[in-house]
């Protein structure tokens, strides 16, 4: 275990390497911050965390800059989520309340995180196997065709036309209306089919043809796997750091073209706390010099998906780390109230 003086030498040289992207000398440690300690003592100091491997010297320069092991301890034990400022937040809501439908919810997302962070940002659309039915709306297009419209919990809305196999008339499209929403309506995706495989039967006989195609259609549609949507911006905020990558920023590009590996890096979105990878925790070789700040947002207190941003391991965690979270918050309630 490090001594608490040590932690605080620690937290020193992160913030300053941070915010000023050189190497950080025991000499300018104690002078800029009230460590208690003579400059000598500070160089004892680290050397012990070079030796333990939370720093280490780049070159021959006398700096030491933080390892992945540093900053990893530095976002466990040091840093607390540094929260927005009422403009801030204020900002953000008003950013955010503007959008008109989902896709609109989720490209503001992306582009106030990026800005926010000057980072890349990734928001994934909420998934469809964690969503609830809020409503099934069934409209007339023709005596044999009929639109279905799926209207999910988070602002989702997918519209399928069906052919029928005989006319249907409006008392009985109505009918199926109102007994589909009574059986689906803020019930889970999973469950729909057990709700309404035997509702055929309460139909008329010439109609029960018509009304297990539109079922048909529904469960189709709860099932396809249109789901696993991304979207990415911000990602010519990396040049801005092009000197924060070893050889090349180009393995981080191909990387984020890669929407499997995007999604792996964001992480399972039932785990709705802020996560943190740092360096080589990323298991893609081309992101091993880069940091992921992710948080799980939904409506209802419970994650439907997961939004992050991606940028060098030279980042302000504590800043991150308090943006993400307040975006994420922002649009659970959004999506709440659409």
């Amino acid at each position: 275990m490090l001594s608490e003086r040590r932690l605080q030498v620690l937290r020193a040289i992160v913030q300053d390497y941070v915010g000023t992207e050189e190497p950080v000398g025991s000499k300018a440690l104690t002078e800029r911050h009230n460590l208690g300690v003579s400059p000598a003592t500070v160089r004892n100091d680290m050397a012990a965390l070079e030796e333990e491997g939370y720093i280490a010297q780049p070159h021959t320069s006398a700096g030491r800059i933080p390892t992945d092991k540093g900053y990893r301890l530095f976002v466990d034990k040091l840093a607390g989520v540094k929260p927005m400022s009422p403009p801030e937040r204020r900002a953000i809501q008003n950013f955010l309340e503007g959008a008109v439908d989902l896709d609109d919810v989720v490209a503001r997302t992306v582009r106030l995180l990026a800005q926010l962070t000057r980072q890349v940002a990734v928001v994934q659309y909420p998934s469809l196997t964690r969503s609830t039915v809020r409503h099934v709306e069934l409209l007339s297009l023709a005596p044999a065709r009929v639109m279905l419209v799926l209207i999910t919990d988070t602002g989702r809305v997918e519209q399928r036309v069906v052919d029928c196999p005989a006319p249907f008339g409006e008392t009985s499209l109505a009918d199926l209306r109102a007994r589909l929403n009574s059986r689906v309506a803020g019930r889970r995706f999973t469950d729909v089919p057990g709700l309404v495989e035997d509702l055929p039967e309460a139909f008329e006989v010439e109609d029960r043809g018509t009304v297990s195609t539109v079922l048909s259609t529904l469960l189709e549609t709860l099932v396809e796997e249109n789901e696993e949507r991304l979207m990415i911006g911000g990602t010519a905020n990396l040049t801005r750091f092009a000197h924060d990558f070893p050889l090349t920023i180009r393995p981080v590009l191909e990387a984020l073209e890669e929407q499997v590996v995007l999604l792996k890096l964001l992480g399972e979105a039932k785990d709705p706390g802020v996560t943190v990878r740092i360096g080589h925790e990323n298991a893609h070789e081309g992101l091993n010099s880069t940091s992921v700040v992710s948080v799980g947002y939904g409506s209802g207190g419970e994650a439907v998906a997961k939004l992050g941003v991606v940028g060098p391991t030279r980042m302000d965690y504590p800043g991150t780390m308090g943006a993400v979270r307040a975006v994420a918050r922002y649009v659970g309630q959004i999506l709440a109230e659409s």
